[in-house]
């Protein structure tokens, strides 16, 4: 839990964050002057690409970050306030929560693999999370996939309820 007056407005201000379409407030930090041309890079990737990509994402309580999924790694660290639950959907199927922050149990960091689908929401009884995002091969919208509720929940039948409470 949030021990001090800083409020997520104060964070928004102070970093210059605008809406991400997933949901939450954003600013890019970091685009690697090192390019991967359009060969160098598998498939998917439709254009060349940064090294790597880095951004502060804020999300608050009553909110969540929409299940998308993207063509590159993302790691998420920790940097201020309550904690945040990452839900992860693997092309297989497989599901897992990342318990991103500072509390017993929770981590600093971790990673979603390129074409996990996932969302986030801020734990019970938190405010809000200030975290960092670093993606690699570097991240643009071109590759950036909003989950459809009822075609996710066709191919995930056994996460139908996550599925609903992350899509618009």
């Amino acid at each position: 839990m949030i021990t001090d007056a800083l409020t997520a407005e104060y964070w928004i201000g102070r970093l210059g964050l605008s809406l991400h379409p997933e949901g939450g407030a954003y600013a890019l930090t970091h685009s690697s002057p090192l390019l991967f041309s359009r060969d160098q890079l598998p498939l998917l990737f439709q254009g060349p690409r940064p090294a790597a990509t880095s951004i502060y994402f804020l999300l608050q309580a009553g909110a969540h970050s929409a299940l998308h999924r993207i063509a590159s790694d993302e790691i998420w660290y920790y940097h201020y306030g309550d904690g945040l639950s990452i839900h992860e959907i693997t092309p297989e199927g497989n599901y897992t929560e990342h318990c991103l922050g500072p509390g017993e149990g929770q981590q600093l960091q971790c990673v979603i693999k390129a074409g996990s689908w996932f969302g986030a929401r801020v734990l019970p009884g938190g405010r809000y999370t200030l975290a960092g995002c670093m993606v690699a091969p570097g991240f643009d919208f071109a590759e950036f996939e909003l989950a459809e509720r009822i075609t996710l929940q066709q191919l995930f039948p056994q996460h139908h309820a996550l599925i609903a409470s992350l899509t618009p």
